[in-house]
């Protein structure tokens, strides 16, 4: 192989995290016989799926699993579901598999942990790194969320996402519209449920409670202010005609601890002004249902009784 062409194929090799495809290897002025040796037992290469092959010793990173899948499913494959919403640090299922979506007229079969999905809606816009691309994260989540079985982990995925402000409500909805409706239910529903304020699992749990609870339909994350104008805050869940406030209380649903101190002054702020302000952890709401509802119950009959608080709520949607 010629100086030249061995350089260019090095140089190659290390741009895409020293992961190289039998095609480009042979591209590259790399006979077979060079390839087969190199991929001999103890030999310097080996192989990740058919064709690919890493170059490096150990076991493989992520990233270069993740170049490895795209050089299998080919030039216009892209990379989406829980790998694409961990390299955009969202939630994502524990999974070890690696989504790709490819044209619908490829060819390839799913192998190994590299899983190709068929689709006549290849994205147009990607977050492209060098020879990685990503799906962008409103269409992660949608996928992600279509291939769920778990209303919980379709919550944790979609509220998140939200929440940490990668997409958007009308973004989901979108894709909602576009895609197949075949495996779209779990999307459907968590989507009515942020649409109608939900912002989190586990503030969709205690959505769910409520409604079984028989309790009248509270306001989700409303903006509450004084009569003078000044913002109070918004509670996870207030009712109006009672006021009363109830927290779901988890760092984990806080961006950082700066927020989760907001959250303490916040409360504060509600107690100030006579507000009630029920705190729940998230296993609470699975652990002792009862126990929660109750004290809501509680809580909203002493609040009825007692005169309405001077306190303007907005919808989250105003």
């Amino acid at each position: 192989m010629p100086d030249q062409e061995a350089r260019r194929l090095l140089a190659l090799i290390e741009a895409q995290g020293q992961v190289v495809s039998r095609a480009q290897a042979l591209s590259g002025g790399m006979s077979p016989h060079a390839v087969a040796h190199r991929l001999r037992p103890g030999g310097p290469w080996r192989r990740l799926f058919p064709g690919i092959y890493q170059t490096s010793t150990g076991t493989p990173t992520r990233v270069q699993q993740e170049i490895a899948a795209l050089l299998y499913a080919g030039s216009r494959s892209v990379i989406t579901g829980g790998s694409a919403l961990r390299h955009y640090r969202l939630p994502a299922p524990q999974s070890d598999h690696i989504d790709v979506l490819v044209p619908q007229q490829a060819q390839r079969q799913s192998i190994a942990d590299v899983r190709l999905h068929r689709t006549a809606r290849l994205p147009e816009m990607v977050d492209v790194l060098p020879h990685r691309r990503y799906a962008l994260p409103y269409r992660a989540v949608a996928d992600t969320a279509r291939w769920l079985t778990s209303m919980p982990e379709a919550r944790a995925v979609i509220a998140g996402a939200v929440q940490k402000g990668a997409c958007t409500v009308a973004q989901l909805m979108e894709e909602l519209d576009a895609g197949p409706s075949r495996d779209s239910a779990l999307l459907r529903s968590v989507l009515f449920e942020v649409g109608a304020g939900v912002r989190s699992a586990p503030e969709a749990d205690l959505r769910v409670l409520i409604k079984r609870s028989g309790l009248p339909q509270p306001m989700f994350n409303p903006r509450l202010y004084l009569p003078d104008g000044t913002l109070l805050g918004s509670p996870d869940v207030w009712w109006p005609e009672a006021g009363v406030a109830v927290e779901v209380d988890s760092k984990r649903w806080h961006l950082s601890p700066d927020d989760w101190e907001h959250t303490m002054d916040r409360h504060a702020r509600f107690g100030a002004h006579a507000i009630v302000v029920l705190h729940f952890a998230p296993h609470k709401l699975r652990a002792d249902p009862a126990s929660v509802v109750a004290a809501m119950r509680n809580a909203y009959r002493a609040g009825i009784t007692r005169p309405r608080l001077p306190i303007t709520a907005l919808p989250v949607a105003a």
